[in-house]
């Protein structure tokens, strides 16, 4: 459901998570700003690979520069950061407009990626690394 902030500007909310990184992502109108953490999107991620990630879902259904992107993403490192903000965008999107569901579920953005980092368990120095074997 849209929500008007103060400015009476329609804002779209999202929330996405990816590993232990949580975003929740603001869509506005406007001309196809992204701001993570009061930073630009080039400030914030030094790799094109991530910067590329993060407007994935704004790239297939063409809304790059109609909305501005508003991000607080908190947790986990730069890699799973990306991955949330992807998720949290996808979400908001569906809000903007339903017919871009077929699309991003096609392309997995609208799937919560299960993988977790495996729990160390004892007897052993990492979740599955075992410490040297010595017959003697």
């Amino acid at each position: 459901m849209p929500k008007a902030s103060s400015k009476s500007k329609i804002q779209y909310l999202g929330t996405g998570r990816r590993k232990n990184a949580i975003a929740r992502v603001r869509l506005l109108t406007g001309s196809g700003n992204i701001v993570i953490n009061n930073k630009t999107l080039d400030e914030y991620f030094g790799v094109d690979t991530l910067k590329y990630i993060v407007k994935q879902p704004l790239v297939l259904t063409n809304t790059l520069d109609k909305v501005d992107v508003i991000v607080n993403v908190h947790g986990g490192g730069f890699t799973g950061q990306a991955g949330a903000i992807r998720h949290g965008i996808s979400r908001a999107l569906l809000e903007i407009n339903n017919d871009h569901r077929a699309s991003l579920k096609s392309a997995g953005f609208l799937t919560r990626d299960p993988r977790m980092k495996e729990r160390k368990k004892y007897g052993l120095k990492k979740a599955r690394k075992a410490p040297q074997f010595s017959k003697r």
